[in-house]
């Protein structure tokens, strides 16, 4: 029989791309992991593994070993939330990945619910880029990642990813501080500050003002998104906004009417397939749904 754990650092390897990677992750030392895969190839029979330069890459049977290991991990997650669902409430720890802005405005309100109304459960919050995020949720790290998506962008998240759209957060556009426009041609020539050009939200920034009929000046790039908002406020860049972070840093700008106003980002919450009906993952997600409602004053 097939070792588990020996299937699941094969996977890691190809997750991270390479045998380093993959034990610095997980805080192993190379020569463990590569022992361990050496006995996974003991055991199968077959190469799963060859080099390439300094690097090792998996051969087409590796490949389709972690293919079949991904449908095994799907199961043991199945019967994990199957399991979770014997107890009368929901606990044990939940490990959750977030992005910058929910983690300061939002998470803060549902960890304190979550606290009040499960004491049995321990819930944890990591603020992660999403990409690394998701990484970590497929290596176990972590159980859950609050992720954004903006309008017609498209987000590969990799096989054995269970998506759910939570929520929604306005957009809205701001002109620079101070500075004023009459006729929309002048918007051609404002600065402007935004996320890197390979994030999704950069990629629909870069769209809208197309569909505009500029192209946009980027003066400054950041994936801070407050240094954006700092930046609008001193009258040096324009910018578009979540309406959670400026709600959150209790800021008076206002939206500029020659910019969309009617865009949102979706606020997404990603598990493993397979454990989308644990208990515990099901009440965090719930209540985090509930406190984006619009309605609710955060």
């Amino acid at each position: 029989m097939l070792d588990l754990h020996r299937l699941t650092l094969l996977r890691e390897v190809k997750l991270h791309g390479s045998m380093s990677a993959a034990a610095r992750e997980l805080s192993y030392s190379h020569s463990a992991i590569s022992q361990q895969l050496a006995l996974l190839e003991k055991e199968t029979g077959v190469v799963l593994l060859e080099k390439v330069g300094r690097n090792v890459r998996l051969t087409p049977a590796g490949e389709e070993l972690v293919r079949n290991t991904e449908a095994i991990l799907v199961a043991v997650e199945r019967a994990e939330a199957d399991l979770a669902t014997t107890h009368e409430r929901p606990q044990g720890v939940v490990t959750l990945a977030a992005f910058t802005s929910i983690s300061r405005s939002v998470m803060p309100v549902v960890l304190a619910e979550l606290a009040s109304q499960y004491p049995g459960l321990d819930v944890r919050l990591r603020r992660e880029d999403p990409e690394q995020a998701v990484v970590q949720l497929m290596s176990r790290q972590v159980d859950a990642v609050i992720s954004d998506a903006f309008p017609g962008t498209t987000v590969d998240y990799p096989s054995g990813i269970h998506s759910t759209v939570i929520g929604q957060d306005p957009v809205r556009g701001y002109l620079p501080r101070g500075i004023s426009i009459t006729q929309s041609d002048q918007l051609r020539d404002i600065r402007w500050v935004a996320e890197p050009s390979h994030s999704g939200s950069a990629q629909w920034a870069l769209r809208i003002c197309r569909e505009r009929g500029f192209e946009p000046v980027i003066a400054h790039v950041s994936s801070d998104l407050l240094f954006h908002l700092r930046m609008v406020e001193h009258g040096l860049a324009a910018a578009f906004l979540p309406d959670m972070l400026v709600r959150e840093a209790g800021s008076a700008i206002t939206p500029s009417s020659w910019l969309p106003a009617d865009q949102h980002r979706s606020i997404q919450f990603l598990v493993r397939s397979g454990s989308e009906r644990s208990a515990s993952l099901s009440v965090v997600r719930e209540t985090l749904a509930r406190l984006l409602a619009p309605a609710k004053d955060l």
